[in-house]
């Protein structure tokens, strides 16, 4: 596949046009964190050219940039302005860079015409950790009880909600049988005492399958495992058993 080679930031603190997306002084430095960054990148420059000069106006464009949150808290992000019914769209993406590694998670929240995403990485962790860190995140930012149809590209975390195998796993003494522990137990709960708070629906989607918001999703995810000074995941301790 034919590598993107030239960065387009119609908005942000430098706009132009740059050769490198991640290092000093690149693409990413002028967006991250930028409130409204417009960018996109190209093959060409003169297509990058043409990007900064009549910038695509985009709903995304009005979110709130990716909000940094830890691992033992709930994103500061929440989303303000829902209808009476509460519905909510949720996107949720998770990565580990070669599991175990630096990973990070991304969520997108749609609801009541808003949009939010939040995002944050660790230093250590794994993908299922995240992918379910995704969910947790999302939920919880949630001010008050929502009806939520959730979109994952993870069968670890669609499976293990759906077919009750979570609720199994705390029954049994977070055992998965009688002599192999389950494995994120810590996540599992929070996931589960939030899945009580909401109604939520979780819907299997593929991914790298070319859906808009699971991609920002995996884009956010990566982007936050790849950032610098990230904190430790406290949950993550047996190297090759918590995938």
């Amino acid at each position: 596949m034919k590598k993107k080679k030239f960065y387009a930031v119609a908005k942000g603190r430098r706009p132009g046009i740059y050769t490198d997306w991640f290092g000093p002084g690149g693409a990413y430095d002028q967006v991250k964190g930028f409130a409204g960054a417009v960018y996109k990148g190209f093959f060409t420059r003169g297509e990058a050219e043409i990007f900064c000069k009549n910038p695509p106006v985009r709903k995304w464009q009005k979110a709130s940039p990716p909000k940094q949150t830890g691992l033992d808290k709930p994103p500061a992000a929440h989303v303000d302005g829902a209808p009476d019914t509460g519905e909510v769209i949720m996107y949720t993406d998770g990565c580990a860079l070669n599991n175990p590694g630096p990973g990070g998670y991304g969520s997108v929240i749609l609801m009541g015409g808003q949009r939010r995403e939040i995002s944050d990485g660790f230093k250590k962790t794994t993908n299922n950790r995240m992918e379910l860190l995704a969910c947790i995140q999302g939920l919880a930012s949630l001010d008050k009880p929502c009806r939520v149809t959730l979109y994952s590209d993870s069968k670890y975390v669609v499976d293990g909600i759906t077919k009750g195998w979570a609720k199994r796993w705390k029954k049994n003494g977070w055992m998965r049988t009688k002599t192999d522990p389950a494995i994120n137990p810590d996540l599992w709960e929070r996931l589960l005492a939030l899945c009580d708070t909401h109604d939520v629906s979780f819907v299997w989607v593929k991914g790298h399958a070319g859906n808009p918001e699971n991609e920002r999703c995996d884009r956010l995810a990566n982007m936050a495992a790849m950032g610098k000074g990230l904190p430790e995941d406290k949950g993550y301790l047996v190297p090759n058993e918590n995938r």
